[in-house]
């Protein structure tokens, strides 16, 4: 039995309404990583192996993708996939190992590497498309369904490593040592990532957000040069394909970056804990769309601090109607589901606005 209010038929989505800065009836809510780790009709169903073996089974990937939606009344689905299925779709060698992350057995360090990651066609992920299909008939008119890839960087730093990393010493390296290399792998990313997220707004995402999960660990004039033009390409190139598709930016410790990657284009900037809201509209402008930022571990110290953490933010907000509520970052795994379904209700109840009639 699904946990979500009631609309008016005729109401816009309140997730879409407040991407556009436009009042909704409650400020929309939805959890990054709210897919799967959590919950335990996840489990059930999600089957052994791979991640990547359960996003290749569309029926499979579909429902994942609406238990979050059943259970806690969220005001958006967010595809269960990976940053990583473009680039194994096309044969790079990558895997997502359990525990670890995304795992590059032959890293990517040379041009005779780059020549294995060849251009994503929409065929590689027919699977991820039927999945798509299946959500746009089965989730509800009132919740879209939220496309996403990662971002040329933070792709590009696990097929660069080969494993996730601290110190991203091999991708420096290469920015550093050799730019004609790092901007071609940057290039063809940027182009997977285009086309991954065109292709799930094309049979029916509505809105779609860009990770750039790692971008935090670069400096601010390293972003500028040699990430930000490729993440300003995707979005630019999205919004001329399809000019009504929000667009989210996010990524973690990025606040000396904030400037930078809304640059970039996207219609609203994802923060994670680390920036009130206030502070980046402060610096971004008065209009500025944002999506954040409950701290992931105030979930995990019990619901009065869970909502206390959430009516900080709220405030923090101070009313405005550019505000999708999210966490900082994704849920982590050992969260109990139901302080989810308090968050979404709490926030939904304390920022309800009257039912206007036309």
């Amino acid at each position: 039995m699904s946990n979500h209010p009631p609309t008016s038929p005729n109401a816009e989505p309140p997730f879409l309404a407040a991407a556009a800065g436009r009042a909704a009836a409650h400020t929309p809510v939805w959890f990054m990583r709210q897919a799967g780790r959590s919950l335990p009709e996840y489990r059930a169903v999600r089957g052994p192996g791979s991640i990547l073996d359960a996003i290749a089974r569309p029926e499979t990937a579909a429902e994942i993708t609406l238990q979050p939606v059943r259970r806690h009344g969220v005001d958006a689905a967010v595809l269960y996939s990976d940053i990583v299925v473009p680039v194994h779709a096309v044969g790079f060698g990558i895997d997502v190992a359990p525990g670890t992350g995304p795992v590059a057995e032959q890293p990517l360090r040379s041009e005779d590497d780059l020549a294995r990651l060849r251009p994503l066609q929409a065929d590689d992920v027919s699977y991820v498309a039927a999945t798509v299909d299946i959500l746009v008939r089965e989730l509800p008119a009132d919740v879209p369904l939220l496309a996403f890839a990662g971002a040329p960087f933070t792709v590009a730093s696990y097929l660069i490593e080969g494993a996730p990393s601290r110190t991203y010493r091999h991708t420096k390296a290469m920015m550093h040592r050799d730019q004609a290399l790092w901007h071609a792998v940057m290039d063809r990313l940027t182009t997977s990532a285009i086309e991954f997220i065109s292709i799930q707004i094309a049979h029916g995402a509505r809105a779609f957000q860009l990770f750039d999960s790692w971008a935090g660990a670069l400096s601010a004039a390293d972003y500028r040069q040699l990430v930000l033009p490729h993440s300003r390409r995707v979005f630019t190139e999205l919004a001329e394909r399809h000019p009504d598709v929000p667009g989210i930016h996010f990524g973690i410790g990025c606040d000396h970056l904030l400037e930078a990657m809304y640059e970039a284009g996207p219609q609203v900037m994802g923060l994670d804990w680390r920036t009130p809201i206030s502070t980046a509209r402060s610096r971004m402008g008065a209009d500025l769309i944002v999506q954040g930022n409950l701290d992931p571990a105030l979930v995990l110290a019990g619901r009065d601090v869970a909502l206390r953490g959430a009516d900080l933010v709220i405030d923090d907000n101070a009313g405005h109607p550019g505000h999708i509520f999210n966490l900082g970052h994704g849920v982590q795994p050992d969260t109990d589901a139901e302080m989810l379904t308090d968050i979404v209700r709490h926030v939904h109840d304390i920022t309800a606005r009257p039912r206007t009639t036309d």
